[in-house]
């Protein structure tokens, strides 16, 4: 052995394994969709064995939800004003859900979420919240009109992926980005926030 191999046991190096993970996770569900994205394909597809990814996320479900916070990102809250903010929030959302194999992987969990307590439960802490208090610091505006914010728009790019199988077309995101900056504007929050 060489002083740079010794003592490094065999197999796959642990770095970048979750990168891996993260890149056969978006590419299996883009090419043969999530329900059939099992975390077997999933494993295959990253060249790891199954236990390899149940060590790091205990389902499938957890293991989407962190795949989609690394396609996410921070949310880019740009702008020198709340149109502006909401604006660049809108059109990350949408590019987001349009690249590939985020949208049906957003939808997948989304779905196994409404009959499952526990996913449900770390979609919205692990997922939801950190976006929702960026927003809510960023906009000034109380959690429950934040999260309508947050309903509206991904509810809607969702609804247009499932029944198209295609992301919204730019006009549709303008009209989007049109309406929801209309309901946050002072007059109408100020009719609304009773």
């Amino acid at each position: 052995m060489t002083p740079t191999t010794a003592g490094r046991p065999p197999g796959r190096p642990r770095a970048g394994v979750t990168d891996a993970v993260f890149a056969a996770t978006l590419r299996t569900v883009h090419e043969i969709g999530y329900a059939r994205a099992t975390v077997d394909r999933i494993a295959a597809a990253a060249g790891i064995a199954k236990t390899t990814v149940y060590r790091r996320w205990p389902s499938k479900g957890a293991l989407i939800i962190d795949c989609l916070l690394d396609a996410f990102g921070p949310v880019p809250l740009a702008g020198d004003d709340r149109d502006e903010v909401i604006s660049t929030a809108v059109r990350w959302i949408a590019g987001k859900i349009g690249e590939p194999g985020v949208g049906d992987a957003f939808a997948g969990v989304f779905s196994d979420a409404v009959s499952d307590p526990a996913l449900r439960d770390l979609l919205a802490s692990r997922f939801q919240d950190p976006y929702r208090i960026a927003l809510q610091d960023a906009l000034g505006e109380p959690e429950h009109r934040v999260l309508f914010l947050i309903d509206t728009v991904v509810g809607t790019l969702l609804h247009r992926m499932g029944m198209t199988g295609r992301p919204m077309v730019d006009a549709d995101v303008d009209a989007l980005v049109d309406m929801v900056r209309r309901y946050f504007t002072p007059t109408a929050a100020g009719r609304r926030r009773t």
